[in-house]
C-alpha cells in the first residue's frame, strides 16, 4: 500500500463539481445565462423531485486553522439580522426568476457557524424561505452545529421546523491537536449535544472526524474512535484535512508544513480509522463517508439514490440547487455560479436588486457527459465505458488510460463496466482523473488543488 500512497499521492479536485471549479469558463458565464439555466432546470424537475438550498452562515467567533471555508471571524452578533435579511432578499429575487412555487426537498444550513445565528433568528430566515416555497412529500433538511455553541434551544428550534439532520465538528478529541488546529473542544461538549439531539428525535446526528492534522497519530484517531463509538452517531465523514494554504483567507497558518502527518502516516491514520469504524458497524457510504444501516444515506446508497454536491453526500438527488449567502454555489445541472465572497460587495448588489453572482460556467455536452461518469464513480463507485464517453477525443483510449489503475488492483473493467475494488476506493479521485479531460488538456502551473491522499 505504500508504494502505491507514493505513487498516487498527487494534487487532485475532490470532485464536487464537474468541471471543476478552476476549470470553469468565465468567457462564456453570464448571470442572464446562468438565469436561464436555472429556469430550464426549474421547469423540468420541480414538479418531480423539488429543489435543494443550500444557505451558507459564514459567522464564526473564533479562527479554527485547519479550515479552508469562507468565513468572518466575529464576537458581535448583531451581524445577524442585517445578514438574514440580505439572504431572504436573495431568495425573492430567485423566486421571481423561478416564477412558479419552488418546492423544497432538501433545505441545508452550512458555514462559518450555523449555530454562531440566535435560535430566534434561525427560525424568522427558515420561516421567511419557506413562506415563498412549498415542501416535498419527503423532505430533509439539515444543518452544521458546533458542539460549543449548540443549544438545546438551538436543537428544539430547528427540530420544530423540520430538521431532522444534524452533524457536529469534531475533528479529534487529543488535546495537543486542538491546540494546533485553535479548536479546543471538550468530549463532554460533544457528548452533550449528541445526547440532547437524540433525545429531541432527531434521525440522523453525524460527527465529522479529520485525519492528517497536524501533530496527529494514529493512537490519536484510536482515541478518537473510541470516544465516537462511546456516543454512536448515525453517520460520519471521516476525512483527509485538505493543506491549501494559499488560498487567500483560510488561515491554515497556525503550524508547520513539518508538523503535518506524512502521506504514509495519513494512510495509516485512515486505514486504522476505516477498519474501526467497520469494527463498530459503520459502512463505508461514498469516499470518506460512514453510516449505520440505518441511517438514510446507507438507504440510499443501497437503492442507487446516493448523490454529491456542493454540499458533499446526500441522500437525496434534485437537478436544481440554490446556494444562498456569501460564497454560496448554485447548481442547475447544466450550469454552475458562485456568489461574491465579501459580506460587504453581496450587500451592495442585492441593495441594487442583482442576484450577488461573480463567476460561474455553462456546461458544455461534453462536460455533461462526463459529469455523470464522475458522479457515478463517487457515489457508486462504477461508470459505463460506452460510447459516449469513447467518442470524446481524450477518452477515445480511456482503457489504455485505465490499464494502470487495473494492473494496482484498483480498478476491474467487466462487459464495458469499470467497478472501483476495495483497494482501489481511497483512490477513487485518482480514477476520477483519469476521466477529467479538462485537467488533461490543461495541467496547472501552480497547485490548485489539495493532495489525493
Amino acid at each position: 500500500m505504500c508504494n502505491l500512497v507514493n505513487k498516487y499521492n498527487v494534487a487532485g479536485p475532490r470532485y464536487t463539481s464537474y468541471p471543476t471549479v478552476p476549470y470553469w469558463n468565465l468567457d462564456t458565464f453570464s448571470l442572464e445565462e446562468w438565469k436561464t439555466s436555472l429556469q430550464k432546470s426549474f421547469q423540468e424537475s420541480n414538479d418531480t423531485e423539488g429543489i435543494s438550498i443550500y444557505i451558507h452562515l459564514p459567522f464564526c467567533e473564533s479562527l479554527c486553522t485547519f479550515c479552508g471555508c469562507n468565513k468572518r471571524i466575529t464576537k458581535r452578533h448583531d451581524v445577524e439580522t442585517p445578514y438574514m435579511k440580505a439572504v431572504l432578499s436573495e431568495w425573492a429575487l430567485y423566486c421571481d426568476v423561478l416564477k412558479d412555487k419552488p418546492m423544497v426537498k432538501e433545505l441545508h444550513l452550512g458555514g462559518g457557524t450555523p449555530t454562531f445565528f440566535s435560535p430566534e433568528n434561525l427560525q424568522e430566515l427558515i420561516e421567511g424561505i419557506l413562506a415563498k416555497a412549498t415542501l416535498a412529500k419527503t423532505y430533509e433538511f439539515s444543518f452544521e452545529g458546533h458542539p460549543n455553541n449548540t443549544t438545546e434551544t438551538h436543537l428544539q428550534t430547528l427540530y420544530n421546523l423540520g430538521f431532522r439532520r444534524v452533524s457536529f465538528g469534531v475533528q479529534d478529541y487529543n488535546e495537543t491537536v486542538q491546540k494546533a488546529i485553535h479548536r479546543i473542544q471538550p468530549f463532554e461538549n460533544v457528548q452533550k449535544v449528541t445526547k440532547l439531539a437524540k433525545t429531541i428525535g432527531y434521525t440522523s446526528v453525524g460527527h465529522d472526524i479529520i485525519f492528517g492534522l497536524p501533530f496527529q497519530t494514529t493512537e490519536h484517531v484510536t482515541e478518537t474512535i473510541a470516544k465516537t463509538k462511546e456516543l454512536a452517531p448515525d453517520s460520519i465523514a471521516f476525512y483527509s484535512y485538505a493543506h491549501v494554504p494559499w488560498i487567500k483567507g483560510n488561515g491554515q497558518r497556525g503550524f508547520k508544513d513539518e508538523d503535518l502527518p506524512t502521506a504514509n502516516e495519513k494512510t495509516a491514520q485512515y486505514n486504522l480509522g476505516k477498519s474501526l469504524l467497520k469494527e463498530a458497524g459503520y459502512v463505508d457510504i461514498g469516499m470518506d463517508h460512514f453510516a449505520l444501516p440505518t441511517d438514510a444515506l446507507y438507504t440510499s446508497m443501497i437503492e442507487k439514490r446516493l448523490h454529491r454536491n456542493f454540499m458533499g453526500y446526500t441522500a437525496n438527488k434534485t437537478q436544481a440547487m440554490i446556494g444562498l449567502g456569501v460564497s454560496s454555489i448554485s447548481d442547475s445541472w447544466y450550469g454552475f455560479a458562485q456568489n461574491v465572497k465579501d459580506i460587504e460587495t453581496y450587500y451592495e448588489l442585492l441593495r441594487k436588486d442583482i442576484i450577488p453572482v461573480f463567476r460561474g460556467h455553462i456546461l458544455t455536452e461534453e462536460d455533461l457527459i462526463i459529469r455523470k461518469h464522475i458522479l457515478n464513480l463517487m457515489c457508486h463507485f462504477k461508470t459505463s465505458l460506452n460510447a459516449e464517453i469513447t467518442a470524446i477525443p481524450e477518452l477515445s483510449s480511456i482503457r489504455l488510460k485505465l490499464q494502470e489503475f487495473e494492473a494496482d488492483e484498483l480498478i476491474n473493467i467487466n462487459n464495458n463496466t469499470l467497478y472501483i475494488t476495495k483497494k482501489g476506493k481511497p483512490f477513487v479521485r485518482n480514477i476520477c482523473m483519469a476521466f477529467d479531460v479538462l485537467l488533461q488538456r490543461k495541467k496547472p502551473a501552480t497547485q490548485l488543488f489539495s493532495m489525493t491522499i
